[in-house]
């Protein structure tokens, strides 16, 4: 498998950034994490047109792997890519995920979250029912490599074996 365009989906606290590095670390491929695209320091966003002309520019590159979910770009994304890393995690597990990171400095966010917010707790919960169904709908639509971790270590013997 050659690995050249990639993006990593799943849902929040899934461990995808986490993966994003350790595959860019043993691949060499540039990571762009799409939360750092779309949120500022200030915890504004730039907007779509802003975000969709960044993201264009980073697709079109020989080489990359994308981090992020951002449903409303999956298809020219997945139009694009080789491969999708998809972590596909009980929902616990996100969740537990996201609470280990409050508090700490992250290089896939422009800020430190310190408190679990109840909408984006609510996302997360939701994830599965309202984005899962969506995704798998893309991931129909377009013949690519489609990996599926169902838990961390999964991911982790996939790192392991390249």
């Amino acid at each position: 498998m050659e690995l050249k365009k990639v993006i990593v989906i799943g849902c929040p606290g899934a461990g995808k950034s986490t993966f994003s590095r350790k595959l860019s670390a043993k691949t060499n491929l540039p990571l762009y994490y799409l939360d750092m695209i779309w949120h500022r320091p200030d915890r504004t966003v730039i907007g779509r047109v802003e975000f969709d002309k960044r993201l264009s520019e980073i697709i079109e590159k020989d080489n990359w792997i994308l981090d992020g979910n951002y449903a409303r770009t999956l298809p020219m994304r997945l139009a694009k890519c080789d491969t999708v890393f998809f972590f596909d995690l009980p929902l616990e597990e996100c969740i537990a995920g996201v609470k280990s990171r409050l508090g700490k400095e992250r290089v896939d966010m422009p800020w430190t979250e310190n408190e679990l917010d109840s909408e984006f707790l609510q996302w997360i919960t939701n994830f599965p029912r309202d984005i899962v169904p969506e995704i798998n709908r893309y991931l129909e639509q377009f013949d690519k490599s489609v990996i599926r971790f169902h838990s961390r270590a999964e991911a982790d013997r996939f790192i392991s074996s390249l």
